[in-house]
């Protein structure tokens, strides 16, 4: 079959799909060529080696084969109760095989006296021992099994309406192997495939769908995984490499007046070495003529915008614009306030553009923009809008990018000729599997200290039966000054059942605490509304503040000792870690106490001990990553990538994901280009997978 394009061959060609089933495929699953269909992979596997005699068969077992007749047919019940039933031997007994669907079909399909094996569940009915819809195949069409592992497919009930159910889908993968004569173009050099021991990709996909033993299944499953893993990391350094050689920088060589001033007089405090080691980075990286595109890691409360801001006055001090783009207003309004403050009496002006900002103030602002006059530029998506326009941004500081898109992103990098330098901000920190595939072409920097005097919060799990404990705590802390949090879950699905325990909650914490000021805070407020909420938090007029998560990211109130959260068995990992960031902001010590119903799952119960047992964000993102997989965690879907993991998982497969990228800078390093024959096929593949997606990788 040599080079046939198996992405351009339609999948409504292959015999058995035809036009209604290729379209459902394609609604439900995505699958529109020959290719898509190959890389829909089993979820898992039964094994068939053993037939089972009907003498031994009870309705306590799994899953079952037998091989025998069906000595005939006899249709009972009325209307919906009507079934087909199927009385099949072996010798040794009977069973009967039940259909409730498709019944013409099956007395059709299947004759009496002739030999087949039935697959299936045993179940029992009355005192009888019978098979629902079982898998019928004559020793012929049994031999898609003959390795003993039959593989099963996820498909939906709308597949299943058209009958494509895991079993259609095998089929489907047997009569497309079968066209193909189990032969599929390579997709990895000769050598490399040598070196490493690995299956052919002929072999691997034959043994994912078809596997001939168990050893030869996990070989399949390593040598898929290895090519996903490896051809996302040679995108990804390809990428890097192209930036490096095709994005000059902004040079911004001087660290002058304004750097200095700040530095000299007005720094709040000494910065931690972390701090320190992060801006000799971004200083190296704005003057080395280079664009910059780097991450910034740093746990909540690290000291992330303090640095930002250094690396703003790098900029101002080139004669460049400075922009910070926040996900939500309350963070921007934030980012703004402490950015003003920092400024003291510098002669650098400094503007906030967000969607609430007033329409006489935005005329005023946009024209001194455009003329360079207003140097720093704080705001949300509204900066991507077209009216606004940039004398010459020299540095793009992107918060939590997780929450923007990458078109969006994209749109601020336009406004400029020459692409600004890029620091894109975290406070969730990365596993390394992940930061590899989601950041992987980017230098990273990591906060990994807390700045001096910050004590690590306390945090402890207590049940929801133990409450006027909990209110005797919190009142002992107003009394000392403090302020509280009190977190609870909102979630699409159940959002009138959450919204109304939030309202309860508001109540409840009224009741018990009349002497003492309670606010609430949730996303159907209006911004106005919402706004004067936090407000009065921040100044200390409302003691407790009752809010869902939208206080997750960016407040920042030193006074708030304690963060309480409602039904946290139903936050994840990394939520709970980032709303325990709320607290813990000043010199006192801090808490966050975890409040759960006495019903919790293993994975639950050890979500919350991992909580409870450190404060390491990077410990627990990884501990996150293993319990939910990266499907879950936020901003997997916008890299681009998640979309290409059909096989592999970043929670597991650490170690295939390293080599997969030690072969790939190896195989750059020889051959920076890919230029040589034998690493033609590396450039077909990679054209076949990111070729639309290439240039976005330019700007991150």
């Amino acid at each position: 079959m040599g080079s046939r394009d198996l992405s351009a061959c339609d999948v409504a060609s292959l015999p058995g799909v035809g036009p209604k089933k290729a379209e459902v495929l394609k609604q439900e699953l995505s699958i529109v060529s020959y290719e898509d269909l190959l890389y829909y992979f089993p979820y898992k596997y039964v094994d068939r080696s053993r037939f089972y005699k009907v003498s031994e068969v009870n309705s306590t077992m799994p899953y079952i084969q037998l091989k025998g007749r069906i000595t005939h047919f006899e249709t009972v019940g009325e209307l919906r109760s009507r079934r087909l039933i199927g009385r099949f031997t072996d010798g040794t007994g009977f069973i009967d095989l039940v259909w409730f669907k498709g019944l013409k079909y099956i007395t059709d399909k299947y004759a009496t006296d002739r030999e087949y094996i039935v697959f299936g569940k045993p179940t029992e009915f009355g005192r009888n021992c019978n098979i629902v819809h079982p898998d019928v195949d004559t020793l012929n069409d049994a031999r898609q099994v003959a390795g003993g592992l039959m593989p099963f497919y996820n498909t939906t009930e709308r597949m299943k309406k058209v009958f494509l159910h895991s079993r259609a889908v095998q089929n489907l993968q047997y009569a497309l192997l079968s066209e193909l004569h189990w032969t599929l173009p390579e997709t990895l050099p000769a050598d490399l495939i040598g070196r490493l021991r690995m299956l052919s990709l002929s072999e691997a996909m034959r043994n994912i769908h078809f596997p001939a033993s168990n050893d030869l299944l996990s070989r399949a499953q390593a040598r898929l995984k290895f090519d996903e893993l490896f051809f996302i990391q040679l995108n990804i350094l390809l990428t890097a490499r192209m930036r490096l050689e095709k994005l000059k920088g902004l040079v911004c060589s001087r660290v002058g007046d304004f750097f200095h001033t700040f530095y000299r007089q007005h720094l709040p405090f000494e910065l931690t070495n972390a701090q320190k080691r992060v801006v000799r980075e971004i200083r190296a990286d704005m003057g080395s003529g280079r664009q910059m595109n780097r991450l910034l890691q740093g746990d909540v409360g690290s000291g992330k915008t303090l640095v930002a801001f250094l690396s703003m006055l790098i900029a101002v001090d080139n004669g460049y614009q400075a922009c910070i783009m926040a996900p939500t207003e309350i963070l921007a309004q934030q980012h703004y306030e402490t950015i003003r403050t920092m400024l003291h009496d510098m002669d650098i002006r400094i503007v906030l553009l967000t969607g609430s900002t007033k329409k006489r103030e935005r005329d005023k602002s946009l024209p001194a923009i455009a003329a360079g006059e207003i140097r720093l530029i704080v705001g949300t998506h509204a900066l991507l809008e077209d009216t606004v326009v940039f004398a010459s941004l020299g540095l793009a500081i992107i918060d939590e990018q997780h929450r923007f898109g990458v078109v969006q992103r994209s749109r601020l990098w336009g406004k400029n000729k020459t692409v600004p330098h890029v620091l894109i901000m975290t406070a969730t920190p990365i596993p390394r599997t992940l930061a590899m595939t989601l950041y992987g072409d980017l230098d990273v920097s990591v906060i990994d200290e807390l700045p001096p005097g910050r004590k690590p919060v306390k945090t402890v799990h207590r049940f929801d039966n133990k409450r006027a404990e909990l209110f005797a705590f919190l009142r002992d802390e107003i009394r000392r000054g403090r302020q509280v949090y009190v977190v609870y879950p909102l979630i699409e699905e159940s959002e009138k059942l959450d919204f109304k325990n939030l309202e309860e909650g508001y109540g409840t914490f009224r009741e018990v605490f009349p002497e003492y000021r309670v606010g609430m805070v949730h996303g159907r407020m209006k911004p106005q509304e919402k706004e004067a909420a936090m407000q009065q938090f921040v100044s200390g007029q409302t003691h407790i503040l009752v809010a869902t998560t939208v206080i997750e990211v960016g407040v920042n109130v030193p006074n708030a000792s304690v963060m309480v959260i409602e039904s946290a068995e139903r936050f994840g990992l990394s939520q709970l870690h980032q709303l325990r960031g709320r607290v813990g902001r000043g010199a006192e010590q801090s808490y966050c106490i975890l409040v759960s119903s006495h019903k919790l799952g293993n994975e639950t119960r050890k979500r919350l001990e991992i909580m409870v047992g450190s404060n390491d964000g990077f410990r627990i993102a990884e501990a996150d990553l293993q319990l939910r997989g990266y499907g879950d965690l936020d901003g997997t879907q916008q890299s681009g990538y998640g979309v290409f993991l059909k096989i592999a998982s970043l929670a597991t497969d650490g170690q295939i994901l390293q080599h997969a990228r030690n072969m790939a800078e190896q195989i750059l390093h020889d051959d920076p280009q890919l230029e040589e024959p034998a690493n033609k096929v590396l450039r077909d593949r990679l054209k076949s997978l990111f070729g639309r997606k290439m240039s976005w990788g330019l700007i991150s």
